[in-house]
């Protein structure tokens, strides 16, 4: 474990707190869920206010020192789980006032080499979050080239897709792939070389591989779904995503279920009366880190930070969401 993660006083920066505590107004008090606790950032600051009680939960077992220095101060008014975001529905019979996720890596992971997340380094494969079953070197050396190419082109958009995969297994039909070197080298050999993007080449195949591995879709997808259902109405549920699926993925959550469904035209047809609405008027408006946030801290350039309210009508199963995703689920579900 990287050395800083043992003190609640570490370089962890939770991504637009300010915009975070803005929209909960933790200072009126209620139940909180972060979902994705990391280094504490938002369960920290919730907590300074006496009228919160927060429940946090995170998949990586790094997580579980810094939440017990947060329970020695919070004894009563806070609780942690290891546990991932499709399990959320198993911590609370209370209706929650907040849910607050923010997706993608903690900067934790991600500066902990030793874990395979970053190209920088030369590392063991692995990129498991945690309660994983699979890691990303079982991926890169068991999975057909067809599988690849479809991983790499649609969790990662990666055009040269089949050119990458191809190049994989030709490599390690010679030689296990083991490392992050290796994987490095076959990327950037597989590309054409750009010199005018700021973008690593290798940056698309690994948040592909990260994806996978760690089935961030498919928890995506059922943790804003049981989140929903636990939310009380008038309630708010907050996400930060860092890339266009997850984006894509949440904004649809809250358009379509809406009461005001969003239109993409004045032309398309007004809302069914017997559409299912989870959340009041959602007004399509993505949040986005100031300029001085970015500049301190360059993770949350990509950030959105997207909220809805939850509407008083009864919960039901959005199958329309699980069916708009269905090719991502159908793809996580590959068998390694």
């Amino acid at each position: 474990m990287n050395k800083h993660t043992s003190s609640l006083e570490f370089y962890h920066f939770p991504v637009m707190l300010n915009e975070v505590l803005r929209i909960s107004s933790p200072s009126i008090g209620g139940k909180y869920i972060d979902c994705t606790f990391g280094g504490g950032g938002y369960s920290k600051e919730i907590l300074k206010y006496i009228k919160t009680d927060v429940k946090a939960l995170d998949r990586d077992k790094n997580a579980i020192p810094i939440a017990k220095e947060l329970k020695k101060k919070f004894p009563q008014r806070f609780k942690f789980y290891q546990i991932k975001f499709s399990q959320l529905d198993t911590i609370s019979n209370d209706q929650i006032d907040i849910i607050i996720f923010d997706l993608g890596l903690s900067s934790i992971q991600l500066d902990d080499l030793d874990r395979g997340f970053s190209f920088k380094s030369n590392k063991e494969l692995n990129m498991a979050m945690g309660l994983n079953e699979i890691s990303a070197l079982d991926v890169i050396n068991n999975l057909s080239e067809a599988d690849l190419k479809s991983i790499i082109k649609i969790l990662g958009e990666e055009q040269e897709a089949s050119k990458i995969a191809k190049n994989i297994v030709k490599h390690r039909n010679i030689k296990k792939i083991t490392n992050t070197a290796d994987l490095v080298k076959i990327i950037e050999k597989s590309k054409k070389k750009n010199y005018f993007s700021k973008i690593n080449p290798c940056t698309k195949t690994f948040q592909a591989l990260r994806i996978f591995v760690n089935k961030e879709i498919t928890e995506l997808i059922n943790g804003i779904i049981k989140a929903t259902k636990i939310l009380k109405p008038g309630g708010k549920i907050l996400v930060i995503s860092f890339h266009s699926i997850e984006d894509r993925i949440v904004k649809y959550f809250f358009n379509n279920f809406s009461k005001n469904k969003a239109r993409p035209s004045r032309y398309f047809p007004e809302n069914k009366p017997n559409q299912l609405t989870l959340f009041d008027e959602y007004k399509n408006k993505v949040i986005r880190a100031s300029k001085e946030e970015v500049d301190k801290n360059i993770r949350s350039r990509s950030a959105k930070l997207r909220f809805a309210i939850r509407s008083k009508d009864k919960f039901e199963n959005p199958e329309d969401l699980i069916k708009k995703f269905k090719k991502y689920l159908d793809l996580e579900a590959i068998n390694v």
